[in-house]
């Protein structure tokens, strides 16, 4: 394992001043790097810990932030009105996706021919829409994804590799939902897998918080933000070591 330095990174994109989390190995590398996407929540620890755990495999990370700074932990009114209007603007997520990217492109030290994505929940819709729209990623990998449409052709001239993930039983995000979108991959001629995790449900990795965010004891958050909602670290556990694996055939 690398020994890593971490960094809070602020820039300006959507009106809002956003504040990311850059990870990276010590030492000149050249590195690979891994743009990550918060799900809808917003950036909190666990995403954090991912850029820091990929960081200490040999890559460079960037959490980017799309909120500016806020979590809406026990508000889904707020959260769905800052949310949904968002995935409803495929270009507005690409201009927020792009600014991040702009950052970790700027970051000493990186490999620029060696970019993968990893998203959750919304942060997944802004990395598939990079992708769709020619950033060169080698691997993308995607936990509970907000999909956009299943159109071929809108992956025709992709040459990622895709890992698409969800419980069986989330209620947002389901298996026939990543199938389908599986299948439209295929018919571009683009390599996918899917892995669905039984008995799982949305946000099957985000441990158990009170409203205010902070940690509390069982399977289930106090107040979920979004219904279906609930812990599974056994599951959670799994679904990293996927995403590991599949970033390191690239």
């Amino acid at each position: 394992m690398q020994e890593i330095t971490t960094s809070q990174v602020t820039y300006d994109a959507d009106g809002l001043n956003m504040v990311a989390h850059l990870a990276r190995p010590q030492g000149e590398g050249p590195w690979p790097a891994v743009l990550i996407g918060h799900d809808g929540v917003g950036l909190d620890d666990y995403q954090r810990s991912r850029a820091d755990d990929l960081s200490r495999h040999g890559y460079v990370a960037l959490a980017m932030d799309f909120h500016g700074g806020e979590t809406f932990f026990g508000r889904p009114d707020v959260m769905l009105a800052r949310t949904m209007p968002l995935l409803g603007d495929a270009e507005r997520m690409r201009v927020i996706g792009r600014v991040a990217l702009d950052v970790l492109l700027a970051t000493p030290g990186i490999d620029a021919d060696r970019l993968l994505a990893l998203g959750y929940g919304a942060g997944s819709r802004i990395v598939l829409e990079l992708a769709k729209t020619g950033t060169p990623f080698k691997a993308v990998a995607v936990v509970h994804p907000a999909l956009p449409d299943p159109a071929a052709d809108d992956w025709r001239d992709v040459d990622s590799t895709f890992l698409l993930c969800t419980g069986s039983d989330d209620p947002l995000v389901t298996p026939d939902q990543l199938i389908a979108f599986g299948r439209a991959l295929q018919e571009a001629g683009a390599d996918w897998r899917v892995n669905i995790y039984g008995g799982a449900e949305h946000a099957f990795w985000a441990r158990p918080t009170n409203p205010d965010g902070t940690p509390c004891e069982g399977p289930t958050h106090v107040e979920a933000t979004v219904p279906g909602v609930s812990y599974h670290p056994e599951h959670a556990k799994r679904a990293w070591r996927a995403v590991l694996d599949h970033f390191g055939e690239h």
